[in-house]
């Protein structure tokens, strides 16, 4: 069986659905640590309630970003993972931590990307007054929010929302998709070669896979 470790900083709402679709055979893997840069992560207490090893690193504990990430990546490999998924982690990573997953890294960003890498996505989204928002789930490259995206699922903005309603929206196709692609690249469906991913052996297209 495949081993996955997990990655979070906050609430791991995400790392709940993929709990939840491991124990429900929906991605025949087992989640084998999760890791979190805050011990104060609500993620490592959703780990520990399914049993799973949750760890926290300080990284005020490690000189500069480097040393973190080495402590982080060797930590992460001690535990011989074939897949790590990034679920809200919010630490940017050094290529050196990427080249050492590359291929078997992914990450889910809160929009349609190539639109609004990086943080507040949901409130550009809002003053930008855009009809639709989304979320990604990508391949990990050394550029930010920049890996080839696999899969998209879209939302309506509506003219009144909250950003707390547009977050709540958007999650809720996150834990169906991430769990979906999670098990892709479980299955040996999904892989990333010379920077272009593939599913089923096809190269997917720049929004990743979509079923008309």
């Amino acid at each position: 069986m495949k081993r996955i470790v997990v990655l979070v900083s906050g609430e791991g709402s995400n790392l709940q659905a993929l709990i939840d679709a491991c124990q429900q055979g929906r991605i025949y893997a087992t989640l084998s640590a999760v890791f979190s840069n805050k011990a104060s992560a609500f993620g490592l207490e959703r780990a520990q309630s399914a049993g799973i090893p949750a760890h926290a690193l300080d990284v005020k504990s490690f000189a500069d970003r480097a040393a973190f990430d080495v402590a982080l990546a060797d930590a992460i490999e001690a535990y011989n993972p074939d897949l790590v998924v990034l679920a809200g982690y919010m630490r940017i990573l050094s290529a050196e931590f990427v080249q050492r997953f590359a291929g078997r890294m992914l990450n889910i960003h809160p929009s349609l990307l190539p639109k609004y890498p990086g943080l507040h996505t949901h409130r550009q989204a809002i003053e930008n007054q855009d009809e639709v928002h989304g979320t990604s789930v990508h391949f990990v490259t050394e550029q930010l929010d920049g890996g080839p995206v696999i899969l998209q699922a879209k939302v309506p903005v509506f003219r009144d929302d909250s950003e707390d309603e547009l977050v709540e929206r958007v999650q809720t196709q996150e834990h169906s998709i991430y769990p979906l692609v999670v098990s892709w690249f479980v299955d040996g469906r999904l892989a990333l070669k010379e920077g272009v991913a593939y599913l089923d052996g096809n190269p997917l297209p720049e929004q990743g896979y979509a079923a008309d």
